[in-house]
């Protein structure tokens, strides 16, 4: 199955996306930082990547930009996860590199759906 990247820095957060993740037969790995997340994802080479926003150090945003720039990781579909919700942070965050924006509390549905798009399920 699938092996996905969670970068955020919540605790709770990863704990509730990663055990939502397992339910649906996918293996997590976890990052609490943009910087982790790039080390990570190099490293690991996920087949998807969760990325939040806000978060100290870098932002989701520069580590999406980081990571859809390097040939190691382009690949890599980035589905950014925040709290962030105007129009204008889905468009930036996209213009990143971003293959889709969902905004916390995304919904189970929703998020399955967006992954299992993105993974060609």
């Amino acid at each position: 199955m699938a092996h996905i990247l969670i970068v955020d820095d919540s605790p709770t957060y990863i704990e509730a996306m990663r055990h939502l993740l397992e339910q649906h037969g996918y293996t997590c790995t976890v990052a609490q930082t943009g910087q982790e997340g790039i080390e990570a994802a190099i490293k690991l080479q996920p087949d998807l990547i969760l990325m939040d926003v806000i978060m100290p150090v870098m932002s989701g945003f520069q580590a999406t930009r980081q990571l859809s720039k390097n040939p190691a990781t382009a690949n890599i579909p980035i589905v950014i996860v925040s709290t962030k919700d105007q129009e204008t942070d889905r468009l930036w965050g996209l213009r990143q590199g971003a293959k889709a924006y969902l905004v916390k509390e995304v919904a189970e549905s929703e998020l399955i759906s967006c992954v299992e798009g993105l993974l060609k399920v």
